[in-house]
């Protein structure tokens, strides 16, 4: 959960996803479905299909105790270094590091390394060189160490005056430490503009779920197409791409940004009675009363939560529309 995530956002999610699944047998006997929604709005979702499967490997391979050998983890789905290091050094007090983005700044600045860290060369570089600054006794404590500091003090704009490593950093020394460490060139934010459609029909909505190797695999979301539009009418005939049969717009929800990977998705959620429940492939129509159970990607969460809050305070939404198109 810490990859790619802040420790202060991870807590309430840690928390009750270890009430839900104490230990790996109770992750290996989780249908996939409540393993996602438990993990639902910390994105990167790709690591709790990775979890699940890990458990699974675990509980089939090594009788449900987790390996305190390097490959044996290695082995192990969705392990990497970051995840390996970790376990061996905070799990099992082993001589190891975990190399995550903190350990990385200050490795990089403490021996001056000025190579591109996106290169494997520079990040095995970087392993030897945090292994070599930790404790002999007791090397977990200087693991935790290396990534509190890049935490507190060695940040992005780093407080070099109270560093406790400053004696030593070669980066300080040279005036260099804002420059490190070297990453490749950011690619940047696309911007997406999505109309989304909540389409009912007698207290049933029409939703579809992220296949297997796409981004939102195992996430539901609304229907949506790729669009700036505005016009009522045009967003109806667009929304007759979903269903068979005259519609009837019920309600403009709140607009919501949905951000994921190098994308930042903009959008304009429509609530949409039909008047047939067409059944298309790769969707399929749920009671509203089961959106609050299924995994929704962040952005089509916050229009479920919308509807339900609309349907809960019973307000009485008059249709601003009719097609007869």
């Amino acid at each position: 959960m810490l990859q790619q995530t802040r420790a202060i956002v991870v807590i309430p999610y840690f928390l009750r996803w270890m009430e839900l699944f104490p230990d790996v047998k109770a992750l290996y006997k989780a249908p996939i479905e409540q393993v996602i929604k438990a993990w639902e709005g910390l994105g990167y979702y790709s690591r709790a299909r990775n979890l699940h499967l890990a458990a699974k490997q675990i509980v089939e391979q090594f009788d449900g105790e987790i390996p305190d050998q390097r490959e044996d983890l290695r082995s192990i789905r969705g392990f990497g270094p970051y995840t390996v290091g970790a376990l061996l050094s905070f799990a099992f007090h082993k001589r190891a590091v975990a190399i995550d983005g903190n350990v990385q700044r200050v490795i990089s600045r403490y021996f001056l390394v000025e190579e591109n860290i996106g290169r494997s060369s520079t990040r095995k570089k970087i392993e030897i060189h945090a292994e070599s600054l930790l404790d002999l006794q007791k090397p977990w404590v200087s693991a935790e160490a290396l990534i509190e500091l890049g935490a507190t003090i060695c940040t992005p704009k780093p407080r070099c005056e109270i560093c406790p490593l400053n004696s030593g950093c070669q980066a300080f020394f040279q005036e260099k430490a804002e420059s490190l460490p070297v990453k490749n060139v950011d690619k940047g934010i696309e911007s997406l503009f999505r109309i989304v459609f909540v389409l009912e029909y007698n207290g049933f909505v029409l939703v579809g779920k992220g296949d297997v190797g796409k981004v939102m695999a195992g996430l539901y979301e609304f229907p949506y197409v790729n669009s700036q539009m505005q016009g009522e009418r045009q967003i109806l005939q667009e929304a007759k791409k979903f269903i068979d049969g005259d519609v009837v717009m019920i309600h403009k929800l709140t607009e919501q940004v949905h951000s994921f990977t190098r994308y930042r998705a903009y959008l304009s959620p429509y609530w949409i009675r039909v008047r047939k429940n067409t059944l298309l492939q790769g969707f399929e129509w749920v009671p509203f009363s089961s959106l609050s159970k299924l995994p929704f990607s962040s952005g089509h969460r916050k229009i479920a939560t919308e509807i339900e809050k609309i349907r809960m305070d019973a307000i009485k939404v008059e249709p601003v529309y009719t097609s007869d198109l």
